[in-house]
Order: structure tokens, then sequence, then C-alpha cells
């Protein structure tokens, strides 16, 4: 008898749930998420097996798998591959590995799309259940991510440093607006772009509560090689030339979504952005409706020019945070406390009656860790296996 089949009586889906637990990211105990996990790992020996990885981040070799649980390294590996394919685990040069639960597996699971129909469904109900209810989750104690993990921060919208954000020469240097503020930047430094579905609202459209916004295919934005490998998969759909992105993310604008973005500075923000709805978004939504700080707000608020505004409440319907109120004629309100400086009220504003000014310069880190890994190294990891 192997090893594998010798601890029968232990709660190995409690097991494997523990293990994903990395820095601020959870998966707490609670019979949701042992559902979800039921879903991404249904068979008996594949659990068992995943029950002998380490923590989430780290990786296991074949043959530590072998010694661990007495099986033949090609059971193993066939039992392995279900699950790589499903992208619920990843497979790199360093051996296998599980993952955190969103964000990680859940961007991975439904990017790829390759389990079954059934499958799928079931996970979207369970996300977005989970999503919904993270207010009652935490009144329980648990909690799928630190309220003060600063995970996403805003990129100011398209032509923002050019038509929207007054700038005096004799300012001082601090106040000047930085490339990696931008969402131009992710334009300028690539020379290849790409869109792949929202799974935030792609997991509401699956649960008859789509977007009303935006619909989930008017996704989250990529560039550069993994915006070549995701197209080259399928996943993604290219964009043709810098014009058509630029394009592209306008579009995203004016539909009223958040451009958020890893919060650092040293690369990763060039590599993908997220456009976000306040009523889908896993990261806005919490921070909208609970005061987490997994969407920071940007060194940028808004400002109203009365003698140019008309009042038209364009900025009212597009504010993400509702931030901004009418509460009569001759008097619009912009409640700093909440606003995110997103821009998406001075871009839509149809008479440019609003500009925005840099009032901090907070400069996020090189790096956002997650562990030991930024998050777009645990999505390459998953989506490549």
């Amino acid at each position: 008898m192997s090893k594998v089949e010798l601890k029968s009586d232990l709660d190995y889906y409690d097991i494997v749930r523990q293990k994903l637990e990395v820095g601020p990211l959870h998966a707490p105990k609670h019979e949701k998420i042992i559902e979800l996990l039921k879903v991404f790992w249904p068979e008996e020996e594949l659990i068992k097996i995943l029950s002998h990885f380490p923590q989430a981040g780290e990786h296991i070799t074949l043959n530590e798998l072998a010694e661990k649980t007495g099986m033949e390294k090609i059971a193993i590996k066939k039992i392995l591959k279900k699950a790589t394919k499903k992208k619920t685990v990843s497979l790199t040069k360093y051996g296998y590995g599980l993952e955190p639960l969103a964000p990680g597996i859940f961007e991975a699971y439904f990017v790829a799309r390759t389990d079954t129909p059934e499958n799928l469904q079931k996970a979207s109900t369970i996300f977005r259940w989970l999503f919904k209810h993270v207010g009652e989750l935490e009144a329980q104690g648990l909690r799928l991510f630190d309220k003060e993990f600063e995970m996403f921060r805003p990129l100011l919208p398209i032509e923002t440093k050019e038509k929207l954000i007054k700038i005096d020469e004799t300012v001082t240097s601090e106040s000047q607006v930085l490339p990696y503020e931008l969402v131009e930047d992710l334009i300028n430094k690539n020379d290849y772009w790409a869109y792949v579905p929202c799974q935030c609202r792609m997991i509401g459209e699956m649960n008859g509560e789509p977007c009303d916004c935006a619909p989930s295919e008017m996704g989250c934005f990529m560039t550069g090689r993994g915006a070549r490998g995701a197209v080259s998969f399928g996943w993604a759909k290219p964009l043709a030339t810098k014009e058509e992105a630029i394009e592209y993310l306008k579009k995203t604008e004016k539909a009223g979504l958040v451009h958020l973005t890893s919060n650092s500075k040293g690369g990763e923000h060039l590599w993908f952005i997220c456009n976000c709805c306040p009523c889908h978004c896993g990261a806005l939504m919490p921070a909208k409706n609970l005061g987490y700080k997994s969407a920071i707000p940007s060194n940028f608020k808004p400002k109203i020019d009365p003698e140019t505004c008309v009042e038209c409440e364009t900025c009212v319907e597009k504010c993400p945070m509702d931030a901004i109120s009418h509460p009569e004629e001759g008097k619009m309100l912009i409640d700093s406390a909440i606003c995110i400086g997103c821009g998406l009220c001075a871009s839509n504003c149809p008479q440019n009656a609003i500009t925005l000014e840099k009032i901090h310069n907070v400069v996020p880190p090189d790096k956002k860790l997650i562990g030991k890994k930024m998050f777009m190294q645990m999505l390459s990891e998953l989506l490549m296996s």
C-alpha cells in the first residue's frame, strides 16, 4: 500500500486550503472555499498528492513527490497533468507549485477556460459569491486578503498629461507627472499590445449578473512578451497598431472603467492593466464598499472649474467611487476622502471643466511581491504550465 493511501483519515482539502495562504492572501476556512477546491481538484488521488506540496509560491520536484507519496513518478505526472492543463497547478523548471486563489488561480483559470463548462460554471458561481460577500466574511473573521494590502493603484487615462493636468513650470520637481503614473507608459514602452476578457465581469455574466458599465470582452490590457504568449495560445486578442491600442484604452475610459495596475514602478505595471468596474472587480469593489486598500488612490485629485462646468453630471455618472455629487444648482462637490484619483471624471467631461492636480508624491515600490513573487510571475507560471 502506498504512502498516499495510508492517510485516508486526513482532511486533504483542508490541508491544501492552508497551503494556499501566502503573505496577505488567504483561503479562509469556509464551506465555499472547500467547494471551490473540489471543483478544481475533484480526484482523491490528486488532492492527496497536492497535500504534499509546499506552501503556495514554492516548488516541489517530481522526485520529491515520488519520495513523499510512495507513488511512481509516471503516475504522479499523469495525475498532475490534468491540474496543470486547467491552470490550477503551476509547472516550471523548478518543479510543481500551488498559487494563491485570488489573485492567482482565479485569473489563470478563467483566462485559459480549459476546464469543463460545468466546472467553469460552478467555479464562477463560487467566486462571484465570495467577491460579493467580502463584508460578510470579514464579519466572521474571514478574509480573502488583508484589508491593508495595497494591491493595485490607478493609472491616469490616455492623453491626461497633455490635456487634463495643469502644471505651472515653477512647481517643484516632485509635482511633475512621472511616466509610471500614466497609462500611456504601457503604450510608449512596448511594441505589442493585446487584451483578454475581464475575469471578474465574466463570472458575473455567467451568473446572470452582467456589468452595466461594460461587457467582459472589454477586459484587461496586456503588453510585450506576455501579450504575445497569450495571443499565441488563443487567450488574448491582438491590437495591431499603437493607434489601435490607444483607441482601445479610450473606449474603456468612456465606458467608465478604471485602469488598475500593480502598485509598483519597476516594470510590472508595464505588462498589464485591469480595466475595472466597481460592481464586479475583486479589488475595486471592496475598496469602494468596505474601505479596503486593494485599490489605493493615485497622487492626483480632480478639480472642477465652476466657470466652465455646465453641471451635466457626466462626472457624477462616471465616478466609480461615487465621490462626486450635485446637491444643488451651482454646486458640484468632490469627496476627497473616497476619491481614488483615477481621472475618469476629467477624461469624460464634455466641457473639459475638470483638471487633475498632483497633491501627493507617494512613490510605489519597485516590485510588489506577494510572498516571494510578483502577481504577473504567479499568473505566468500557471498559464505557461
